[in-house]
């Protein structure tokens, strides 16, 4: 079952031009901690169960920490998260 979450929230990035919607999805069957650290005043924290898949605004130069336990994390920028719309001629005719 997969299940997405948007996460809109009212804070600096949700407010600020240069935000970006990111997506993650957990595809291991392991519960994940994600966060990000390295944006001051922002304090960004979720849990993401296997399976499930998160959207969310942040900035291009923030860093994802995924944690699947207490000694891996992996760290990945937002900006290689981001979400793109993909033209396709059907689309424009809706």
């Amino acid at each position: 079952m997969t299940q997405t979450l948007i996460d809109s929230q009212d804070s600096l990035v949700s407010q600020c031009d240069r935000s970006i919607l990111c997506c993650h999805i957990n595809t291991t069957h392991k519960i994940q901690l994600i966060r990000i650290r390295n944006i001051p005043d922002l304090h960004f924290e979720r849990v993401i169960f296997p399976g499930q898949r998160l959207m969310f605004e942040a900035l291009p130069e923030a860093k994802l920490e995924i944690c699947t336990s207490p000694y891996i994390t992996l760290v990945v920028r937002c900006q290689n998260l981001r979400v793109s719309e993909v033209f396709t001629p059907e689309k424009a005719l809706t």
